[in-house]
Order: C-alpha cells, then sequence, then structure tokens
C-alpha cells in the first residue's frame, strides 16, 4: 500500500463510541457543524474520494488519521449513507442551525395574525419535507405523488393546530399564545415523517449483521426508526421554541423592551444560541444506526435470517435522521 495510515481504521462507524449518549453528541456536533454548508464541490468530492479509496485499501501519500477522519465527516454530512448519492444542500444536518434559526425566530415573531401564521408554518413544513426526504433511511425510491401527499397533509396538520390553537388562547394569557408555533411543529413532525418515509413502512428498510452484512428489509425496524426520529425532532424543537417565549414573555414587560422592542434580533439570536447545542445532542438521544432483536422483526425475515446465520441475535439499521 501506498503512505503509512493503516488500513485497520473503521471509518464505516463514527469516531465516538455511540453507545454513550457524550460519544453520540460529539459525533453529532462534527455531522451539524454548519461550517459544512459552506464548503465547495471540490473539497466536498476529495473527501468523497479519500473515503472511498480508504476502503478500497488505498490510501492517499501522507494521509493522516486526523485528516481522514476529516474527510469521513465531510463525507457523511454531504452524501446520504445508504445510497451515497450526494444530499440537498438544505436538507443536509448541517443545513439545521441556519435554516432553523431563521424559520424559528420567524415563526415565533409573527405568530399575531392569519397570514403569518399560514405563511410560516408553509415555510417551515416545505423545509422539513426536503429535510425528512433528504436523510429518509434506506435506499427505496420515493415517488412524486408520495412526496406530494407527504408535504400536503403535514403542511395542512401544521396549518390547523396553528389556527386552532391560534383561536383557542384568544381568551388565555398572551404566552399561551407564543407555544402555538411549538404545537404546530410537534403535530406537524407527527404527520410529515410517518408520510414521507410511508413507503419503509410498506417494504421496509435494510437491516444489517454487526460488520454490515445487508440480512434484508424489515417494516418493524422502519416503524421504530421513524418513531425515534419524532421524538428526536420534537425534541429538538423545544430549545428553540419552548423557551424562547418564557424568555420573551418576561423581557418584553421590560422598559427597554418596551422602547427598542428588538425581537427579531433577540429571538434570533435565542434560537441559534440554543440550536447550536440542542440539535446534536437531541440527534444524540437515539443512535443514528440503532438496533434491535431478531425476535422482533416479521416472521418470514426471522426464519430466513435463522437459517442462514443462526448465530445472529440482534440486527442494525440506520434509522435516518
Amino acid at each position: 500500500m501506498s503512505g503509512d495510515l493503516p488500513l485497520n481504521i473503521n471509518i464505516k462507524e463514527p469516531r465516538w463510541d455511540q453507545g454513550t449518549f457524550m460519544g453520540r453528541a460529539q459525533h453529532f456536533f462534527m455531522v451539524t457543524d454548519p461550517r459544512n454548508v459552506l464548503l465547495s464541490s471540490e473539497v466536498l468530492e476529495d473527501a468523497r474520494v479519500t473515503v472511498e479509496n480508504y476502503r478500497l485499501g488505498n490510501v492517499k501519500p501522507g494521509l493522516t488519521e486526523d485528516q481522514l477522519w476529516r474527510a469521513k465527516y465531510i463525507y457523511d454530512s454531504a452524501f446520504h449513507p445508504d445510497t451515497g448519492e450526494k444530499m440537498l444542500l438544505i436538507g443536509r444536518m448541517s443545513a439545521q442551525v441556519p435554516m432553523n434559526m431563521t424559520i424559528t425566530g420567524c415563526m415565533l415573531t409573527f405568530y399575531r395574525t392569519t397570514p403569518a401564521v399560514v405563511f410560516w408554518q408553509w415555510v417551515n413544513q416545505s423545509f422539513n419535507a426536503i429535510v425528512n426526504y433528504t436523510n429518509r433511511s434506506g435506499d427505496a425510491p420515493i415517488t412524486v405523488n408520495q412526496l406530494g401527499a407527504a408535504y400536503v397533509s403535514a403542511t395542512t396538520g401544521a396549518v390547523v393546530t396553528a389556527l386552532g390553537l391560534k383561536a383557542l388562547t384568544k381568551s388565555l394569557p398572551a404566552i399561551m399564545g407564543r407555544f402555538v408555533p411549538f404545537a404546530a411543529v410537534a403535530a406537524a413532525n407527527c404527520i410529515n415523517i410517518p408520510f414521507m418515509r410511508q413507503r419503509e413502512l410498506k417494504y421496509g428498510i435494510p437491516v444489517t449483521d454487526a460488520e454490515g452484512k445487508r440480512l434484508g428489509e424489515s417494516s418493524e425496524a422502519a416503524q421504530q426508526a421513524i418513531v425515534q426520529v419524532v421524538v428526536s425532532r420534537i425534541g429538538m424543537a423545544v430549545p428553540a421554541m419552548a423557551i424562547p417565549p418564557v424568555i420573551m414573555n418576561a423581557l418584553e414587560k421590560k422598559a427597554f423592551m418596551k422602547v427598542r422592542n428588538p425581537k427579531h434580533r433577540l429571538i434570533s439570536s435565542i434560537s441559534l444560541n440554543l440550536l447550536v447545542f440542542a440539535t446534536p445532542l437531541c440527534c444524540a438521544l437515539f443512535p443514528q444506526k440503532s438496533s434491535m432483536k431478531v425476535s422482533s422483526l416479521e416472521p418470514e425475515l426471522q426464519e430466513r435470517i435463522r437459517q442462514n446465520n443462526p448465530h445472529i441475535t440482534t440486527v442494525y439499521f440506520n434509522k435516518g435522521l
């Protein structure tokens, strides 16, 4: 081989132990690093070539271990783990902080009028649809009709929830109205993600052994993956959408806020500061590579695995983000 770097570094797995919360948090801090959005196509391509060549046993001369891991995380931030295709820019996890900062700030600021609620919920669900499609698990294609149905259903669900709650909170303290965007986003996530990934529920997602050998497709694994993603997405919204309303409600009672009223800058700043930490920490609630017992799979898949690989009791799958 060329170069001095050994070939036994397992870059198929994250650099840090995914069996611990801190290990997963360190991993997702790298994956969601907003600076990766600014990387050029040449840098992304160089990272892809470095990673794929290393997997084939070809080491670039002078390549260090730190450089290899850096290339691996650049590769992971831009290319889908199952299909290998380059992901849409705003759908990548590295775009979550800047995109959510902007959209969340606007939803928390412009919530008083019906047109503003409808518009910003539509913008948010359009963005979520792109993220959910980009980060779907598995390699099964989704049709245009399925994509459209998921998008329309989630957007309608979010708008109906937001307008319904907005009407209900008119007679309640003003602070309750500030939580309407969060409730709408939570409801929409419960609709958008399952709809966007309905093909996985029907046909299953790839399950593998501990070494990454594909054993089949499982709808049971898809259900578990989608539940985990819904929970982590709602959790991801809590710091940015449930905490700032409390802070803003308190600050707006102060004289300096009544005079200067810099709501746009303040809400965006709070959202940014919280999202920088919330995005990777909430992604870390569940490992991206999740596992389940063979006994929990579909009977036919259980039988196939037991016939061909009787020693396997646990399978693994990519839950998506």
